[in-house]
C-alpha cells in the first residue's frame, strides 16, 4: 500500500523522530533545559518548528518523550549487562552497577535531572520510566537469585533498593551540585565494592 501523500512512511517517521530527539538532548546538554528553545532544537535537527510542535505539542512534551526513549535505551544496557555475568551473579550485577553510575553520572542525565527539578511532571516522568522501568529487570533477577538460592532476598524489590542506594550513595547528587563526574576507573572500583557489599548483606544463610 502506497503512503498516503504527504504522510511520512512509518519508518522515515521514526527516523525524524529520533534525530529530533538527539538534537534536543545534545543542546539540553550544551546550554541546558531553560535556555534551549523549540526553534534551536529544530535547527540542530534540520526540522521546523511546525514538525516539533505537531508531534510534541511543546518542549515539556518533547522532553517526556526524550526521557523515555533513554528510558528504553537503559532498560535494553541492563538487560544486556544481566546476561553478560555467563551465570556468575557477581559479574553481572557489577556490569549493571558500572553501566547505572555511566548513566546517571554522564551528561546526557544530569541535564534530564536539572530540568525535572523544575517541573513536576518531568521529574514523575523520569522517576517511572527511568529507575522503575530498569528496576523491574533487576527485581526480577535478584528474585531469581533468590529462588535459586544464591542470595536470601525474599523481597526483590527491597533488595533492589538496597543495591541501587549501595551503588549510587551520593554519587548523582553530588554531580548535579557540580562536582566532576567520577572516572572510569573509579566508577568501577565504586561498582565493585557496592555489589561485594550488597552480596554480604544477602549472603544465602546455610541451611
Amino acid at each position: 500500500m502506497t503512503p498516503r501523500r504527504g504522510r511520512l512512511p512509518a519508518a522515515e517517521r521514526e527516523r525524524r523522530r529520533r534525530d529530533i530527539l538527539r538534537a534536543a538532548r545534545e543542546l539540553y546538554v550544551e546550554h541546558g533545559y531553560g535556555a534551549t528553545t523549540m526553534a534551536m532544537i529544530a535547527r540542530r535537527a534540520g526540522a521546523s518548528k511546525e514538525t516539533l510542535y505537531a508531534w510534541f505539542g511543546d518542549k515539556e512534551g518533547l522532553t517526556r518523550e526524550l526521557i523515555e526513549w533513554g528510558a528504553d535505551e537503559s532498560a535494553s544496557a541492563v538487560a544486556a549487562a544481566l546476561d553478560q555475568g555467563d551465570g556468575d551473579p557477581v559479574a553481572a550485577l557489577t556490569a549493571y552497577a558500572d553501566g547505572l553510575l555511566t548513566l546517571l553520572t554522564g551528561p546526557p542525565s544530569v541535564a534530564l535531572n536539572r530540568a525535572a527539578m523544575a517541573s513536576p511532571a518531568l521529574a514523575r516522568v523520569l522517576r517511572e520510566a527511568g529507575r522503575q522501568r530498569a528496576g523491574r529487570l533487576v527485581s526480577g533477577y535478584l528474585g531469581r537469585l533468590h529462588r535459586a538460592g544464591v542470595i536470601d532476598a525474599p523481597d526483590a524489590e527491597a533488595a533492589f533498593g538496597l543495591l541501587y542506594g549501595l551503588v549510587v550513595q551520593d554519587t548523582q547528587i553530588g554531580v548535579l551540585l557540580g562536582a566532576p563526574a567520577p572516572s572510569a576507573r573509579d566508577r568501577a572500583a565504586r561498582a565493585r565494592a557496592a555489589v561485594e557489599r550488597f552480596m554480604r548483606l544477602v549472603a544465602a544463610r546455610p541451611s
